[in-house]
């Protein structure tokens, strides 16, 4: 189900996206049970709304991560390595810096993860750090 929140908001030379889901334009879940697909669509998310206030992923300074999982020892080690491979097919080396905290759960009982982003995209007069 939408909901009236914005997707982003571009304060000076900063632009904030809200936090972004793997769920389609009715809110149903995509990629229920697949960290990997979840990630993917929900960085795909942030390229768009960035795209839209006209910075990309190279703009990126910030994200938080907030993933679900239940598991423990190798297990999470491996769902984590999952997420952060495709997390780095959107990210150049050196990344953004980042933050995870797993949590219980979401809104919705089938999504994994949700990630929100600053992005700092200068105006002619700043300088990127």
């Amino acid at each position: 189900m939408p909901v009236p929140f914005s997707q982003g908001w571009k304060c000076g030379d900063f632009i904030f996206v809200g936090g972004q889901i793997s769920a389609d334009a009715n809110g149903r879940t995509i990629g229920a049970g697949d960290i990997e697909t979840q990630t993917r669509n929900v960085f795909q998310s942030i390229r768009a709304v960035l795209n839209e206030a006209g910075a990309g992923m190279d703009d990126i300074v910030k994200f938080n991560t907030f993933y679900c999982f239940e598991g423990s020892g190798d297990v999470i080690r491996e769902y984590w390595e999952a997420m952060t491979r495709v997390r780095l097919e959107f990210f150049k080396t050196p990344g953004p810096c980042g933050t995870a905290v797993r949590v219980e759960g979401f809104a919705y009982p089938d999504l994994l993860i949700e990630v929100e982003a600053i992005a700092y995209v200068p105006t002619e007069s700043g300088a990127k750090p």
